[in-house]
């Protein structure tokens, strides 16, 4: 049973570090990132190994804050690869942490989210949990059609920050969450334009492998033109599947992924930088009305976050196409520990159930 305490720790695993934040309730008490140097990782063949070194950086936090691990309600991780899963909190158990562990549904260092919660929590009794999984899949069966049997189209979606967004937009409006239905544009290195029906992610384009161009993707591509390049002989699968998904769209043409530095020289008389730009921000709004279509005229907003809503020239040109559909609203950067946290404060108070994995 969950402590006394209104006490939270949150844990965002990345590559080269630890995000770790403490929260009483939904307020934030300090948010830190933990940076691990290469020397450090370097005896580290793959993120698994690393556990106990990054369950040791979490424990050093804890005790520079001089807080004790049974002082809080509960550890919250990041979900990591995942099975498909239905959105919301769900308990770390044995199940879940064989598939951390094994890597069954792939390997990145989200997948110690959930493993550091659990060290830290079960000594003391109290939960670890894992809150919207980049596996979280809702999607609607027609959603899932593609034009080839062998190729069903897959949920990859950020998670989590598309339901807190949507879950503080219901507050602010004093709406239930359940009877929301907007259009979510999470924009940053990757791009997930999801319709939420009734508060359900019901569609979504691949962040890694469609939609629309974005700082560090590829977005949808032409079909034939994409299987002669495959087979050109230019490029290794490897390589391939990197210009896709790390190393297309802004960076594969300007050679930089930070949009910042895109809309400044599009400011300064570089044409191309303006037409990529400008074809980025026209695909999201082109997205956005596709996803829009499926609620059937019920859009009651379209909220633009993440990274890239901080840009107001981004906010304006895509707002320009997309505001008849309905209000645009802004909700720049993607706070993923407090997105964490709210999330299982809302478990802990009961607002939305346990999950069992």
């Amino acid at each position: 049973m969950p402590s006394s305490h209104n006490m939270l720790l949150a844990i965002n695993p990345g590559s080269t570090s630890t995000k770790v934040a403490l929260y009483e309730g939904t307020n934030p008490r300090i948010e830190e990132t933990l940076r691990h140097s290469s020397e450090e990782l370097k005896g580290f063949k793959h993120f698994q190994e690393q556990l106990g070194f990054r369950i040791a950086v979490v424990e050093g936090f804890l005790a520079q804050q001089g807080v004790a691990a049974s002082d809080l309600a509960a550890i919250v991780g990041r979900g990591g690869l995942l099975k498909p899963l239905s959105s919301g909190a769900y308990l770390v158990n044995h199940e879940m942490l064989h598939d951390l562990r094994s890597g069954q549904y792939g390997m990145h260092a989200s997948n110690l989210g959930g493993q550091i919660a659990f060290a830290l929590a079960e000594p003391h009794g109290i939960p670890a949990y894992i809150v919207d999984p980049v596996s979280v899949d809702e999607v609607c069966d027609p959603a899932r059609i593609s034009g080839l049997p062998e190729l069903p189209r897959q949920s990859m979606v950020h998670a989590l920050n598309t339901r807190a967004i949507a879950h503080r937009h219901a507050a602010a409006l004093q709406v239930d969450f359940h009877s929301l239905n907007v259009v979510v544009a999470h924009l940053g290195g990757g791009l997930s334009i999801v319709p939420l029906l009734n508060g359900r992610m019901i569609d979504a384009n691949n962040a890694n492998q469609g939609g629309p161009l974005s700082p560090e993707r590829a977005g949808s591509l032409p079909v034939f033109d994409l299987v002669k390049l495959c087979y050109s002989g230019r490029y290794s699968e490897a390589e391939m599947l990197k210009r896709i998904a790390g190393a297309g769209g802004l960076s594969a043409h300007l050679g930089d992924s930070d949009l910042r530095n895109a809309e400044q020289r599009a400011l300064q008389g570089d044409d191309l930088a303006y037409r990529v730009i400008e074809g980025m921000y026209y695909q999201i709004a082109k997205e956005i009305g596709a996803m829009a279509a499926v609620l059937k005229g019920a859009c009651t907003g379209i909220l633009l976050t993440g990274g890239m809503a901080f840009s107001a020239q981004l906010v304006e040109r895509v707002s320009s196409y997309v505001s008849w559909i309905a209000p645009v609203y802004c909700y720049p950067g993607e706070e993923e520990l407090r997105a964490l946290c709210e999330g299982a404060w809302r478990a802990l108070q009961g607002i939305e159930p346990i999950n069992a994995y």
